[in-house]
């Protein structure tokens, strides 16, 4: 509900703070004394277009604050958490400032947000009828929500299962969707990875094989030169005259020596270990060379080889390790793609039965709908009686429309004041009165169910009198048992049932015109009851509002 709302440099008012209670708030004052003020006030919070010349005379800008209870609303909640934004005490602070430059700042507890955003969070604290924009039943998209609501559990537990089912399968058709378009390019894919896996495993890499075909290519290039070179090499060594001979000859010299001088011993066992190695050297040549062919077909056999791993590393990495990574990775890869037909198909076959079970819940909602539209406009129809509108038509029409999470249902009310007049959308009433009395007869046929916590009646009173009044202050009295509501009015009727009376009045002093409000209680109010019964607190005006406020009291 509203708890309060601080008015600076609105219009006439310089600054107002107005206390709201729970139940029937009735404002009342004279013509021109300010009551649409408030109404512009509370629209601005509520995040309504600012227009600057609003602002006070000789002020540069205009500030509103209100401050509600938090509702217990699920999707309220849920926004607010969205936005970050912290209830404190359980309050919801919403502030409007309108600089004379025409800049607008909306917050929220403190928080600049969008206007979008105050609008949104506004729609679920207040509505206002009357002769301002904020109506949220003029929106035909909400007529299914207050259907449903009026229905009940059985409609709202059937909505959830829609909802349910429409989004697991919107997110099913999705994928499947996703896979269909990328039908094509996931045959290339699967075309090219099969190539790649072929040729690598075609190849039949071994780690390591690059570097000994690279030794054996050097071997087999220079074959006759190495040949040559061990040849000679071991001549060097073994030939008659040769190092070995040469040195062998130097070992026995140093023994000779060592005979006589034993300190040179030592040279001798070197030179022994030097002619074993020696040996071992040319053996080793000898072999080496036996070894080595010239065999072209195997040279252009190991070139080919070399230039297949290349080819094989340019394409899937730096070395034959890398190659075969990516080899493992490619058939990781292909895999999953030809598992895509299995999921593809297993998809068709999850849309399918959520499809059927989707259509299934929404036709079970249309028909609930369709029982209840009916039900529900006779029961608005005749609340329509009671507020002197006996021929007046209300209908709900429930149209076929795509499924969504709300159903395969479109509903808008439509109305008629007159006999011979087809019911139209409640967009068309042209009458603010006419206005204001459909939407009491809603809101007292849905009472309970009714959305939004706070409502705002401007002109509810317009054009109505004796029995009419009496019944719409009823009807107001009877809806603010279970909702918070602020009614503008001329109509004692309506202002004598009220559980809190505000009255509005200007002064002027000459220099300056202010707006005053006045909680009304006792003998005050027993004057203002008066003052709009007669416009003057006559002897039988005062007695009339002493009956009126007996016979009304809650």
């Amino acid at each position: 509900m509203l708890h309060a709302l601080h008015i600076e440099n609105l219009a006439i008012i310089d600054r107002l703070e107005v206390h709201f209670e729970a139940g029937l708030n009735a404002l009342t004052g004279e013509t021109g004394a300010g009551k649409s003020i408030l109404v512009d006030a509370l629209n601005l919070a509520l995040g309504e277009r600012a227009d600057p010349t609003l602002i006070r005379a000789g002020a540069d800008k205009l500030r509103v604050n209100a401050v509600f209870e938090l509702p217990d609303d699920p999707e309220l909640r849920a926004l607010l958490d969205e936005l970050g934004v912290e209830p404190e005490e359980g309050l919801l602070y919403l502030s409007r400032e309108v600089q004379a430059g025409g800049r607008s700042v909306a917050r929220i507890n403190g928080q600049p947000v969008p206007l979008s955003t105050v609008q949104a969070i506004g729609e679920r604290l207040v509505d206002l009828h009357g002769q301002h924009e904020h109506q949220s039943l003029l929106n035909p998209s909400r007529h299914l929500e207050f259907l449903d609501r009026w229905l009940g559990e059985p409609a709202l537990s059937l909505r959830a299962q829609t909802r349910e089912a429409v989004l697991a399968l919107r997110q099913a058709e999705r994928e499947l969707q996703e896979l269909t378009e990328r039908a094509r390019e996931r045959e290339q894919r699967l075309d090219l990875y099969r190539f790649q896996l072929e040729e690598i495993r075609a190849a039949n890499l071994q780690v390591g094989e690059d570097a000994l075909l690279e030794t054996e290519a050097r071997r087999l290039t220079h074959a006759e030169k190495l040949i040559a070179l061990a040849g000679g090499a071991y001549d060097a060594l073994m030939q008659e005259n040769g190092a070995y001979d040469l040195a062998a000859y130097a070992r026995r010299s140093l023994s000779e020596i060592a005979r006589i001088d034993p300190s040179v011993a030592e040279w001798g066992d070197m030179l022994e270990s030097a002619l074993a190695q020696m040996e071992e050297v040319a053996h080793n040549l000898r072999a080496y060379a036996e070894q080595i062919e010239y065999d072209p077909a195997r040279l252009e056999e190991v070139i080919a080889r070399l230039e297949l791993i290349k080819r094989l590393k340019r394409k899937y990495g730096d070395t034959i390790e890398a190659v075969l990574q990516y080899a493992e990775e490619a058939e990781s890869n292909l895999h999953a793609l030809e598992t895509q037909t299995e999921r593809r198909e297993a998809l068709e076959a999850q849309v399918a039965e959520l499809q059927s079970r989707a259509a299934n819940l929404c036709e079970q909602l249309s028909a609930l709908r369709k029982a209840g539209a009916q039900r529900f406009a006779q029961a608005v129809q005749a609340i329509l009686r009671e507020l002197a509108m006996e021929r007046a038509e209300f209908r709900v029409e429930v149209r076929p429309k795509p499924m969504d999470t709300r159903g395969a249902d479109s509903i808008e009310f439509l109305f008629s004041a007159n006999p011979g007049e087809p019911p139209r959308p409640l967009s068309k009433i042209a009458s603010g009165g006419e206005m204001s009395r459909v939407m009491l007869a809603l809101k007292t046929a849905l009472a309970d169910a009714a959305p939004v916590p706070t409502l705002v009646f401007d002109e509810i009173d317009a054009g109505l009198g004796g029995r009419t009044a009496h019944a719409v202050g009823e009807k107001l009295a009877e809806l603010a048992q279970h909702c918070q509501i602020l009614c503008i009015t001329h109509l004692p009727q309506i202002a004598s049932r009220a559980t809190h009376h505000l009255a509005i009045e200007k002064h002027s002093d000459g220099d300056a015109t202010r707006v005053q409000i006045r909680a009304l209680e006792g003998e005050a109010r027993i004057q203002e009851i008066a003052r709009m019964l007669t416009g003057e607190p006559t002897e039988i005006a005062l007695q009339h509002a002493q009956e009126l406020l007996a016979r009304n009291a809650p």
